[in-house]
């Protein structure tokens, strides 16, 4: 059996292991346009404000690879699937053939036409190492920096950099900073924090054309700035995929065991689609324990096995100069809210179940909330009222924590 892998995240981390947990001696070939073995992508703006070094980036020992029998392509792009001849064709020109094929190519940063862009020298975008050395380059204590974008790559970087530059700008169209996974009271507390560190923030607005060193607002705002970086969102790399025909939505639309539409291609990360069941809907659950566990669902079904990627949930856990964030599931339904000076706490109700929550500030045992959603676990079956207040296994019923636990709380 031939085993081929597109990308070199933690989806393909997941499948390597996934596959050798069944099949120890088969071929495993993994192909990857960058460069690096593979590294913890959410760890790049810690490797900006010195946190971590470029070793400890490394999401797997260095013999990782040669512990699971891989061959690394590395510095090669992908850049067809020939499913009847079962073929990935590389820019190179090389070939290299599979009998299981697992798409794991992740997204990439979306670069709007902005007028003037072409002029700014000193652009960047923040999705992988070789951003974050690249931008390294470029900082200095009396640079100033514009950050197009309030969402969460954009905010890391501004952490990442802080301390290593002069001033930085960040403007967005939202009103709100995080305006994916926040609610407004939840975007203002952070919006306040983040100034309080320094950021300066231009909400509600947007660029509307550029010169080499300075940006135009849509108010007419002029913003000076020696290094531009651009944190407009991604786009999930699909067209491997959709161009041999297989389903997509924004994503590859994938069933449980990860398999695409096409039969032996499989898709893992933040390219494909999976089950939201907080939403009972199919959606991109970008998060990386999400892409490790459906590259590893994915690996032990492409080596013959049965596996499921079945409680999956959006999710959020991030921190931003000290305030810490965890968010999950959706946002629809009755609403129970708890603040102080400190914290800030959102639970979301419907149809007897949680289906999500906001907490800013005390994060802590958020983890039982998101067990409560995951697993479907109806609200008549625990103490709300003291799960709501102070998140606990106390407040489960005796028969849960029985079968759940093993009985070793009483």
């Amino acid at each position: 059996m031939k085993y081929v892998i597109i990308g070199n995240s933690a989806a393909a981390a997941g499948a390597v292991e996934g596959i050798r947990g069944i099949d120890k001696s088969s071929p495993i070939t993994i192909i990857s346009k960058e460069k690096y073995h593979i590294y913890s992508r959410p760890l790049i703006s810690y490797y900006l404000c010195g946190k971590t070094d470029l070793q400890r980036m490394k999401y797997r020992p260095d013999d990782f690879y040669e512990k699971n029998g891989c061959s690394c392509l590395f510095g090669e792009a992908a850049i067809k699937i020939d499913k009847g001849k079962k073929a990935v064709l590389l820019e190179s020109g090389k070939e290299v053939e599979y009998d299981k094929l697992l798409v794991a190519t992740g997204s990439s940063p979306f670069v709007p036409p902005i007028k003037g862009l072409e002029k700014v020298n000193k652009k960047f975008t923040f999705m992988s190492l070789d951003d974050a050395l690249a931008l390294e380059n470029e900082l200095g204590s009396e640079k100033k920096v514009l950050i197009v974008g309030a969402g969460l790559i954009g905010l890391k970087c501004a952490e990442g950099i802080k301390d290593r530059v002069g001033e930085i700008t960040v403007i967005d169209l939202s009103e709100r900073v995080l305006s994916s996974i926040l609610d407004s009271e939840g975007s203002e507390r952070v919006k306040k924090h983040l100034e309080s560190e320094g950021l300066k923030l231009i909400l509600g607005h947007t660029v509307s054309e550029f010169d080499e060193s300075s940006a135009v607002t849509d108010s007419g705002e002029k913003i000076d700035f020696d290094i531009l970086v651009l944190a407009l969102g991604v786009r999930p790399n699909i067209s491997l995929l959709t161009e041999i025909g297989a389903q997509a939505g924004r994503g590859i639309k994938t069933a449980d065991s990860m398999e695409t539409s096409i039969e032996g291609i499989f898709c893992a990360g933040d390219c494909c689609e999976s089950h939201d069941v907080s939403s009972d809907q199919d959606r991109i659950l970008a998060l990386l324990p999400n892409a490790y566990r459906q590259g590893e669902i994915a690996g032990i079904n492409m080596a013959g096995g049965n596996a499921g990627f079945d409680r999956a949930i959006p999710m959020n856990a991030i921190g931003f100069f000290g305030l810490h964030i965890i968010t999950a599931g959706t946002y629809d339904g009755e609403v129970f809210e708890k603040s102080d000076e400190k914290s800030y706490k959102k639970l979301f109700c419907k149809d007897g179940y949680l289906v999500g929550y906001i907490m800013v500030g005390n994060v802590e045992k958020a983890g039982i909330y998101t067990s409560l959603i995951q697993n479907r676990i109806p609200l008549s079956d625990i103490d709300f009222g003291l799960i709501f207040e102070k998140p606990s296994l106390m407040a489960f019923s005796r028969k849960y924590r029985n079968e759940k636990l093993g009985g070793r709380i009483q």
